[in-house]
């Protein structure tokens, strides 16, 4: 069951509205995604499809013991709570200013906590689709893009260099933080298209889409 409180009360039933076949397609295909673009060798590894979730609460950190945390993390895990229970979301300024005092280890314990007290994944329903989660993660383990029912249109074979324009970006102080490009102007996004170009591997419509900027000022500006 959802987590209380997590979901909104119209979210639906996938196998009711769909039917069990479609329903089976879209979890495979949502889990598997990062897999077929090259982000992960396995499902399960990736954090932002939520399956390592199912079984674990720090799937990707060290188990979180508050009384053993330091003063910022234990400020920043009771905001999250306090958040929540009032029904609210984590907004981009205020998650920036959580993490800021944190470390690496520290960040990934957050993230962890935050991922499992807003989660509503419907788990158990999820895998009536399979009989079993272990089926599931089977399913996605041996189907390949080629067989999904689902089309969708994908720039290049890989979205790894999405990961790299991101590193690019923070790493060389082109922006504070990398919200900060969807205020900025079309002159702006082409001035970092310039930087990210021959920074990484991605191809000139993966930098445009990445930036939010038609590909049409990249091309007339002779990039």
């Amino acid at each position: 069951m959802p987590h209380q409180g997590a979901c909104p009360p119209e979210t639906l039933w996938l196998g009711a509205e769909f039917g069990d076949k479609k329903g089976r397609t879209n979890l495979v295909y949502v889990g598997n995604n990062p897999v077929e673009r090259r982000l992960v060798e396995k499902a399960e590894d990736y954090r932002w499809n939520y399956l390592a979730y199912a079984s674990s609460d720090h799937p990707f950190s060290k188990k979180l013991v508050i009384r053993d945390a330091r003063w910022p993390l234990q400020k920043a895990v009771k905001e999250v709570k306090a958040q929540f229970k009032a029904g609210k979301p984590l907004n981009y300024a205020q998650l920036h200013r959580l993490f800021k005092p944190l470390t690496r280890e520290e960040g990934q314990q957050l993230t962890d906590f935050i991922i499992t007290t807003y989660n509503c994944i419907d788990y158990k329903g999820a895998n009536l689709f399979f009989n079993t989660g272990e089926d599931m993660i089977t399913s996605m383990h041996v189907t390949t893009g080629s067989e999904h029912d689902i089309n969708e249109v994908f720039i290049g074979k890989s979205d790894a260099p999405y990961q790299q324009m991101i590193f690019s970006l923070l790493k060389n102080h082109f922006v504070k933080d990398i919200h900060d490009i969807l205020s900025m102007t079309t002159d702006e996004k082409f001035d970092l298209f310039l930087r990210l170009k021959p920074q990484t591997e991605a191809l000139d419509e993966q930098i445009a889409r990445f930036l939010h900027m038609p590909l049409k000022k990249a091309s007339n500006g002779n990039v």
